[in-house]
């Protein structure tokens, strides 16, 4: 059984999907949660009541837009107020909207950089200033993506803030190290989520792509990722740092 580092973790993102599922499972083994989501209040509460029977937890949520730098800290900072302090920090929130290279408008560009790669800074940045304020170390996880190693058709500024946020962390890890602090990714592959359900539910799509991509043969889940967040998250990853675990099938296997 893992030990968390911890019984205090702020996830992003956290109203739906990986975010949801993981945020699930740090409660379920004794961690009181802070779910950040952006304009999805209803759906965040319902949650964190949810949550909260089932683990006996304290759950709570924060709306704010990591990708406002001012909004982003403030709520690490109401985290921390809430949790009283912070242990465990997961970097999941993101968004992919499927686009042809040519066709990728400027609000768009910098909406995928705002959210999946300068929230992703913000976030940890200020998290990690907690972290070492508190002198007892940390986690910091990102949930970057296959997309991290390799590009798609319709999603290369996706994958181009994925990139940044592997190469991210491994910087992070080389300085934070010395605190006792590890930083770490997932990369997930397919995993049906919000961001993706329409290409998900295409059956046909969906049966030509795992033939060819995935030797598992099927799209992964939320809860699929929730092992590698576990370990990375616990005291017993004491010695992993700047890496990333793919969580895809086998998708990144393949040449």
């Amino acid at each position: 059984m893992l030990t968390l580092y911890g019984t205090r973790a702020l996830v992003t993102g956290g109203s739906r999907g990986i975010g949801l599922a993981c945020a699930g499972a740090m409660a379920r083994l004794g961690c009181d949660v802070v779910l950040n989501h952006y304009a999805d209040s209803a759906k965040a509460e319902q949650e964190c009541e949810r949550l909260q029977q089932a683990s006996g937890r304290n759950v709570f949520h924060i709306d704010a837009d990591v990708s406002d730098n001012k909004a982003a800290r403030a709520m690490v900072e109401k985290a921390t107020e809430l949790l009283g302090g912070l242990d465990i920090v997961h970097s999941n929130a993101g968004i992919c909207r499927f686009t042809p290279f040519m066709e990728i408008d400027d609000d768009n560009w910098q909406r995928h950089v705002g959210v999946n790669f300068s929230g992703g800074f913000y976030v940890t940045q200020t998290a990690a200033r907690v972290m070492i304020s508190q002198g007892t170390g940390g986690r910091i996880i990102f949930t970057a993506s296959i997309g991290s190693f390799r590009s798609n058709a319709t999603q290369a500024h996706y994958c181009a803030t994925k990139g940044g946020i592997h190469l991210l962390a491994q910087g992070m890890a080389l300085e934070l190290g010395q605190y006792g602090i590890t930083v770490n990714c997932i990369a997930p592959g397919w995993i049906h989520t919000d961001i993706n359900d329409a290409q998900s539910r295409d059956v046909e799509a969906v049966k030509s792509w795992l033939g060819v991509h995935c030797p598992v043969g099927r799209l992964g889940k939320p809860e699929d990722l929730q092992a590698a967040v576990l370990f990375l998250a616990s005291k017993e990853s004491a010695y992993v740092t700047g890496a990333t675990i793919s969580v895809d099938g086998g998708w990144n296997a393949q040449l």
